[in-house]
């Protein structure tokens, strides 16, 4: 399995969100919801039009920890999933395959992303980057590991400052001006 990491720059994600946009407003709302959310990817994907549509939050079992979870929907996903449901009915997948009546798989997911990521410039990417992003610009604005931890179900804030990338990033930081 390849290390995936967060998308640190926001005007890569502003670049992703239009690339996106122009070619399948599905795809946009995936990203979207990703990065607004910080839901696995396998508990995005199981998402109906009604677990989103007209809610505060979004109460769902998490399929790893098969523990019931409640995310708020946050103001830009508010919109986003307005925007994206307005011509969609309450039983449909957010995110339609258009073979039969499931929805994409992650494998599907994965492709997008990877193909959008090639198209922008970006490596190591892949489904858990929208996790990833969501827990690194959290942490970036709060500084609050315990509660992104509680977030993200995490056990303890070592792991979720690596899964975010942060102990990367201070490494990175600390080798930038050693040398011998």
């Amino acid at each position: 399995m390849n290390l995936v990491q967060p998308i640190r720059d926001k005007e890569k994600i502003a670049e992703i969100k239009e690339v996106l946009k122009r070619q399948s407003i599905r795809d946009w709302f995936m990203f979207v919801a990703g990065i607004n959310t910080g839901l696995r990817i396998s508990d995005l994907l199981s998402l109906k039009v009604k677990d989103v549509r007209n809610k505060t939050h979004i109460t769902i079992k998490e399929r790893k920890t098969e523990k019931t979870k409640r995310f708020k929907i946050l103001y830009p996903l508010q919109e986003a999933i307005e925007y994206y449901t307005k011509d969609m009915d309450e039983d449909n997948w957010l995110f339609p395959s258009r073979k039969g009546d499931k929805p994409i798989t992650r494998v599907q997911a994965h492709r997008i992303l990877s193909k959008v990521a090639d198209s922008v410039g970006l490596q190591e990417i892949g489904c858990h980057t929208l996790r990833k992003t969501f827990g690194y610009h959290f942490y970036q604005q709060k500084k609050d590991v315990a509660l992104l931890q509680e977030i993200f179900n995490h056990s303890a804030p070592s792991i979720t400052l690596r899964y975010i990338g942060i102990n990367q990033d201070v490494i990175d930081s600390a080798l930038d001006d050693f040398g011998l």
